[in-house]
């Protein structure tokens, strides 16, 4: 069966029958319902098939080794504790070992970050003074540009590129890859590529993006670094691409200690009885679990963004694919807890109030975001509301409660904990 095509600046990929032409909602429609299904097809193959081809990147439409769920977990449309429940119904803890630390590779950066958000705002710093410098460097502009559009002249990376802005994803191993070369070979700032990655990327989170950047680069684990190589390339795309001219060597960018871990803020509670407004975001457009069974919930809101006075980081077409997540979330939480729910554009501290006086109650729970600008708005809103005497209860889910606190160093480390993690999960 021939499938569909998508046509981007010269650049064709095929698409699943039926789909409309939007890379980003044809490869990846924005509902959980497509969640449950493409776990269902692929946890059969989430043992031994993924262990053996999970490092080799066949190309778009060819990827039956990897599960293409990350766009869903990032804003857990599905968790990870029900995606690793799933396989490990189909497979032993050994057979699905590579898969079960994959997943847990995006618990872990979180955790990281979240002792450390010190982190964040330093990217954030130094991705705008970079910024700036491209206004008055005509040459650097002009090379970031050609990089972003997949006219650099490596072949793979302007691959990738396309790939990456046309349809919202990268593979892994491809995200290694173009990182290496962004910054190794074509010698263009870190803080820009994690940017480009950022504004584009369906599953592109604050932690994940950011410290896989950092460590590519060599500052987030001193004196290691990535070296994309030809043989690598050629190997892992099946021969698809064998790029030349790459660096031969990738020293750090500069030498940086790893900053010291700060205590994690105890887990909050909900008061027993109390009745709620439910805000859902897009760290979690599936925070209704967190509420303790038999919550009392008068009302639901789904926020589409952040707050208007926090940048938001992410590219407009992949916002507008989270807004159809959102509705998804909205049309979810709805039938669940039978109450109508709100959409609202922003996290707004005004609507908010308005919501809460409708539905006569002054306490907005709401699943705890990780480090990063949905955090940062929901501080800023919990500090309006808190005047109005309006309180904001961010609720940690148990699957972060337990794992963030053994990120206190490198993956390797924390990875001996995931057989408890698992049995205190009930997995």
């Amino acid at each position: 069966m021939r499938l569909p095509l998508i046509h981007h600046q010269g650049y064709t990929i095929e698409l699943p029958e039926g789909h409309v032409p939007d890379g980003r909602a044809a490869l990846f429609p924005p509902s959980r319902a497509t969640a449950l299904e493409r776990l269902s097809d692929f946890a059969p193959r989430a043992g031994h098939h993924y262990a053996a081809r999970r490092n080799h990147d066949p190309g778009p439409g060819e990827r039956d080794n990897v599960s293409l769920l990350s766009p869903y977990i990032r804003h857990r449309a599905i968790s990870e504790h029900e995606v690793i429940a799933r396989v490990l119904a189909r497979h032993s803890p050994e057979a699905a070992e590579k898969f079960v630390q994959e997943v847990f590779w995006r618990t872990y950066w979180k955790g990281w970050l979240q002792m450390r958000p010190g982190v964040w705002r330093a990217f954030l710093a130094e991705r705008d003074i970079e910024r700036s410098l491209l206004a008055e460097d005509d040459g650097l502009r002009e090379r970031v540009a050609a990089a972003e559009a997949g006219h650099s002249g490596v072949e793979g990376f302007d691959h990738w590129a396309r790939e990456l802005v046309t349809t919202g994803y990268l593979h892994n191993h491809a995200r290694m890859w173009f990182a290496s070369i962004w910054i190794f070979t074509l010698r263009l700032p870190w803080t820009l590529g994690a940017d480009f990655f950022l504004r584009h990327l369906l599953d592109a989170d604050p932690a994940s993006n950011t410290l896989g950047w950092r460590w590519v680069a060599g500052i987030q684990t001193p004196g290691k670094t990535y070296l994309a190589t030809t043989d690598n390339i050629a190997r892992f795309t099946d021969n698809r691409f064998s790029p030349h001219g790459l660096a031969s060597e990738a020293p750090a960018i500069r030498d940086e200690s790893p900053p010291s871990a700060s205590a994690l803020p105890a887990p909050r509670t909900l008061p027993r009885g109390r009745r709620v407004l439910l805000l859902l975001h897009g760290d979690d457009f599936s925070g209704q679990e967190v509420l303790p069974a038999g919550t009392d919930v008068a009302s639901i809101a789904v926020a589409r963004r952040g707050h208007p006075d926090i940048p938001w980081p992410f590219g407009a077409t992949t916002a507008h694919w989270v807004d159809s997540l959102a509705e998804d979330a909205a049309r979810r939480a709805g039938e669940t807890l039978q109450q109508p729910a709100t959409l609202l554009p922003q996290l707004h501290a005004e609507t908010l109030r308005a919501q809460c006086a409708a539905a006569g109650v002054t306490t907005i729970a709401t699943p705890e975001a990780p480090v990063g600008p949905l955090a940062e708005a929901l501080d800023i809103v919990a500090r309006e509301l808190a005047e109005d005497g309006i309180e904001v209860i961010p609720l940690r889910r148990t699957w972060d409660d337990l794992a963030w606190p053994h990120a206190t160093h490198g993956f390797f480390r924390f990875k001996r904990q995931i057989p408890e993690l698992l049995a205190r999960n009930g997995v």
